[in-house]
C-alpha cells in the first residue's frame, strides 16, 4: 500500500492551521506541529524531519528508547503519553518537553531525579477538561493547588498546560474543553506570577478547533502519516 505523501499532508496541515489563526484573530501568531509517531518505525520520523516536521511526539518510554536510536536526523523529542512515576528515570535528559505531567508525585520524582543529574525538565501539566474518566490529568479544580506545588520546584521549568479533547465529533464539547484550558492557563499565570506560554491541545481530529482557541502546540499523527498499527 502506498504511503501518504507527508510533506503534501504537512502542507495542507501549515494550510489549515494558518487559517484557524486568522478566524480566531490570532494572525500572526504560531503554532508548533508534534508529529506523532507511536507504533511507526524510524523510517516514518525520518519523513516528517524531511518534511519540516522537526518535533516528534511518542507516548511509551520503551517504544522511544527503541526507536530514537535509529533516527540519524535531528529533532526534538516530545513524551506526550502517560509517564509512570517507576519510569522517570528514563525521561530524565531525552525529552524537549513532557506534555503530560499528572500528578504532583511524579512532578517531585522528576524533580528529585533532575537534582541528582544537574538537569531540569520542561513539563506541561494534564489537566482532564472534559471530565471522562478514561483521562488522565488533574481535573480544573486540582489544578491550581497542583500548580503551585509544581511552580515551586526548582528542576522543572513549567511551561504551560495539555489536554486531550473529548472524544466527540460535537466541535462545540470540543471548544469548550479548550477554552477551559486557555481560561485556566489565564488565572494561573495571575495567581503564580509566573508565565506559562505554551497550551499543548488539539489532534488530528480537533486540531482547528483547539488552534481557534489559543492552542500553540498541537499533536498529529494520522493527518500527516495515515492509519496507524494497532498498539
Amino acid at each position: 500500500m502506498e504511503q501518504p505523501r507527508v510533506a503534501e499532508n504537512a502542507q495542507r496541515v501549515r494550510e489549515r492551521i494558518e487559517a484557524a489563526l486568522v478566524r480566531s484573530g490570532r494572525g500572526g501568531g504560531s503554532v508548533t506541529i508534534v508529529g506523532v509517531t507511536k507504533t511507526m518505525g524510524p523510517e516514518r520520523v525520518a519523513e516528517l524531519i524531511r518534511a519540516g516536521i522537526s518535533d516528534i511526539g511518542e507516548n511509551r518510554i520503551q517504544e522511544f528508547l527503541g526507536k530514537a536510536p535509529a533516527v540519524a536526523l535531528p529533532c526534538r523529542w516530545h513524551l506526550i503519553g502517560t509517564l509512570q512515576r517507576n519510569k522517570a528515570p528514563k525521561a530524565i535528559g531525552r525529552f524537549s518537553l513532557i506534555h503530560s505531567l499528572d500528578s504532583v508525585k511524579l512532578a517531585g520524582a522528576l524533580d528529585r531525579l533532575g537534582g541528582e543529574r544537574n538537569a531540569v525538565t520542561r513539563v506541561l501539566m494534564e489537566v482532564n477538561t472534559s471530565g471522562e474518566a478514561s483521562k488522565h490529568g488533574f481535573t480544573p479544580a486540582e489544578a491550581p493547588d497542583a500548580a503551585g506545588e509544581i511552580a515551586r520546584l526548582p528542576h522543572l521549568k513549567f511551561e504551560g498546560l495539555m489536554t486531550v479533547g473529548p472524544l466527540t465529533g460535537d466541535v462545540a464539547l470540543q471548544r469548550k474543553a479548550f477554552k477551559m484550558l486557555f481560561e485556566l492557563r489565564s488565572r494561573l499565570e495571575g495567581s503564580l506570577a509566573v508565565p506559562l506560554p505554551e497550551l499543548s491541545m488539539g489532534m488530528s481530529d480537533d486540531f482547528e478547533a483547539a488552534v481557534e482557541e489559543g492552542a500553540t502546540i498541537v499533536r498529529l499523527g494520522r493527518v500527516l502519516l495515515g492509519e496507524r498499527m494497532q498498539g
